[in-house]
């Protein structure tokens, strides 16, 4: 059976003992009905990773023994910023995830004119927390021991505004370059915006160009938003990532 991998959300740096979060707790004692003496793997988020070994369970908590501290970074050394417009239904949590396991290092739902998507107050809230949580449940899953984090909603403009440094690129079906044809991104990365279902707007598009952002074409067929995500962020980490 493979080692259970279980994010903790507190500094694990000189603990030797600690107690599950709630939510770990449940997955290790009720979902995989794991006790005393099994072993589970621990990560923090700070590049390291903690073998532990179960020493109580009961109901309701799990208490593990850290039994040593290996640095274990699997980071790609190329920084994507997904600006993923919402999409509907599973589409979101799907894009989330699978990104999450491609390596990027933030993402930032967007909101657009053609956005289909209506969130505020409370509901809003609840799934920028549900959206966190598939981002640390990839990690568990596909070896990552840094959490990439799931910024508040922004306005599409707010966010091609902002100035870190990277290749700012948009998906556009009319575009002139390929993945392929771009120089090598700066230390910052890459910023890749994904607009919604119905496309952005001439007007968002235009105003993309004026802050900075290229079109790339991922090739002579028009994608899903949720496949457009996935094949940029695949492509761009075959070309100056870690993939293959």
């Amino acid at each position: 059976m493979r080692i259970p991998r279980i994010y903790h959300p507190e500094s694990l740096a000189n603990v030797t003992q600690v107690q599950l979060s709630e939510d770990a707790a449940n997955h290790v004692g009720r979902v995989l009905r794991m006790g005393e003496g099994q072993q589970i793997e621990l990560f923090d988020g700070s590049n390291h990773i903690f073998p532990a070994q179960i020493v109580r369970a009961d109901k309701k908590t799990i208490s593990v023994q850290i039994l040593d501290c290996q640095s274990a970074n699997r980071e790609s050394p190329l920084p994507i910023h997904l600006g993923q417009v919402i999409s509907r239904g599973e589409r979101m949590e799907f894009t989330i995830q699978k990104s999450v396991e491609l390596g990027v290092s933030a993402i930032t739902p967007l909101w657009s004119e053609r956005c289909g998507v209506k969130l505020d107050g409370d509901r809003l809230a609840k799934k920028l927390q549900q959206w966190q949580k598939i981002a640390i449940s990839a990690c568990e899953q596909c070896g990552r021991n840094q959490i990439p984090l799931i910024r508040p909603l922004m306005k599409l403009a707010d966010w091609c505004a902002e100035q870190d440094g990277s290749l700012k690129l948009n998906l556009h079906p009319r575009a002139s370059y390929s993945i392929k044809t771009l120089p090598t991104p700066p230390a910052a990365g890459v910023r890749l915006l994904i607009g919604s279902e119905g496309g952005l707007s001439a007007e968002e598009i235009a105003q993309t160009a004026q802050l900075g952002f290229t079109d790339v074409l991922l090739g002579p067929r028009v994608l899903r938003t949720e496949t457009a995500a996935l094949s940029a962020i695949t492509a761009l980490q075959l070309t100056f990532g870690d993939l293959g």
